[in-house]
């Protein structure tokens, strides 16, 4: 491990960070949450999400950069891959934009962030490969490091399952887009 220990967490939602934010710490991490969601559809949606991860953030103490909520913007930028599959094309491109903000924010930061993670890969209905590859791709890009992580191993997915329900986070029933939402 590097000896700079700041390392920027992606967070897609509170319930999939449940997990990785305490084992980042118990790790020795300085770790600075960084949140996307412009991803996320409705509007009202993206507030019960949001709320959620203030809970999970004054419960574990991170700072979190919360991107300004541009959903036309994130429209604009998948546009042609409306009718892709859940799990497809459109999927891949959300994760690399997400990812691609969040390495873009750890560049900026002025904590001197050299590492960098994200949640995605809790949940047992993304492509872990995809996910890690892409974070490795868009960190070379930036000059940060990738940190491969797997949260769902070790029952990483029903421990978040447990954890939500102990800190009262609301937990979505979609992946958060509009389009995920319509493929119910």
């Amino acid at each position: 491990m590097k000896e700079n220990k700041n390392l920027l967490l992606h967070i897609c939602c509170a319930p999939d960070a449940s997990i990785p934010v305490p084992d980042l710490l118990a790790e020795g991490w300085n770790v600075k949450g960084f949140f996307y969601g412009s991803n996320i559809h409705p509007f009202e949606e993206y507030k019960k999400r949001l709320e959620a991860l203030k809970i999970l953030i004054n419960h574990t103490g991170i700072d979190c950069e919360i991107l300004e909520y541009n959903p036309d913007e994130w429209l604009e930028k998948i546009r042609g891959l409306e009718d892709e599959p859940e799990g497809g094309r459109r999927c891949e491109k959300c994760f690399e934009l997400q990812l691609e903000a969040g390495a873009c924010c750890a560049k900026k930061s002025g904590l001197k962030i050299e590492n960098f993670c994200t949640t995605l890969t809790i949940s047992p209905h993304k492509n872990v490969n995809l996910i890690n590859y892409l974070g490795e791709k868009i960190s070379n890009l930036y000059n940060i490091t990738w940190l491969n992580k797997i949260w769902r191993k070790n029952n990483g997915f029903l421990r978040s399952i447990r954890a939500s329900k102990e800190l009262g986070l609301y937990r979505q029933n979609y992946c958060g887009c509009i389009f995920s939402k319509r493929d119910l």
